[in-house]
């Protein structure tokens, strides 16, 4: 009879796999260090499934200057039924809302932190409803 050789043990798949919440926390942890040496406010976008959240956080990223959110109560009552806060339509409302704000606050100039989510879609629509709205980025 032969007899196998032995074999370096296989490492866990569970180990070696990333998921694609770490993969974009990564790619968020970079972009922040980038705009981190600019030294200006910058623009932060989080969404789930439900929501979509975006706020204006000072250069030394010690100060929120202006928020918005499809969570709060006028957004929701303007979108109409509950649950319609995950979509294109929603994300126009919420970056036009924020521009006001952060117009408001003296704000004029920031730097666009996507949070590792692709720019496309929701992510997208908010950008370009900000810009429109006088914020530039």
């Amino acid at each position: 009879m032969r007899r196998s050789r032995s074999k370096k043990p296989r490492r866990n798949k569970e180990l070696q796999h990333v998921d694609q919440k770490e993969q974009r926390l990564r790619r968020a942890r970079q972009t922040r260090i980038r705009i981190a040496t600019q030294g200006v406010a910058r623009l932060t976008v989080n969404r789930t499934n439900l929501h979509i959240y975006a706020s204006v956080i000072s250069g030394d990223g010690g100060k929120v200057l202006a928020a918005a959110s499809t969570a709060e109560l006028e957004v929701r009552k303007a979108l109409g039924a509950a649950g319609k806060g995950g979509n294109v339509a929603a994300a126009q409302i919420i970056g036009k809302r924020l521009a006001e704000k952060a117009k408001a606050a003296g704000v004029e100039k920031v730097a666009f932190d996507r949070s590792g989510f692709a720019y496309h879609g929701r992510v997208k629509a908010l950008a370009d409803a900000a810009r429109e709205a006088g914020l530039q980025f």
